[in-house]
């Protein structure tokens, strides 16, 4: 099983992306991110016995929008052992819309 409690993820790709310190307390992880146009990001939701995590989300922008949404993110660990993070997500409402992302995990942020 992976423990997902201390570590950090970003948007793959997207160097000055907020980073995201995930915690974790038996099978519930959540974790809290700002940053660049991001005011508030609150993520909430539960690990399953393959170590997916199907969590639950809301964001608050600069511009005032307020966007919720789902995503389910699936662990494939490197050789290393870092972990990247497959995620479909979706979002709902006014910005609905559905997609794939991907998220890495940062070990060094010089």
């Amino acid at each position: 099983m992976i423990d997902y409690d201390g570590r950090r993820f970003r948007k793959e790709g997207v160097g000055d992306a907020p980073v995201a310190v995930y915690r974790q307390r038996g099978d519930v992880v959540w974790t809290e991110v700002s940053g660049g146009p991001v005011l508030r990001c609150s993520v909430t939701g539960l690990r399953d016995s393959a170590d997916t995590l199907h969590m639950g989300y809301t964001i608050v922008l600069d511009s005032g929008d307020v966007i919720c949404g789902h995503t389910v993110n699936t662990p494939e660990v490197a050789d290393d052992g870092r972990i990247r993070l497959c995620e479909q997500w979706e979002r709902y409402g006014p910005h609905a819309a559905t997609g794939t992302s991907y998220l890495e995990e940062v070990r060094d942020l010089r």
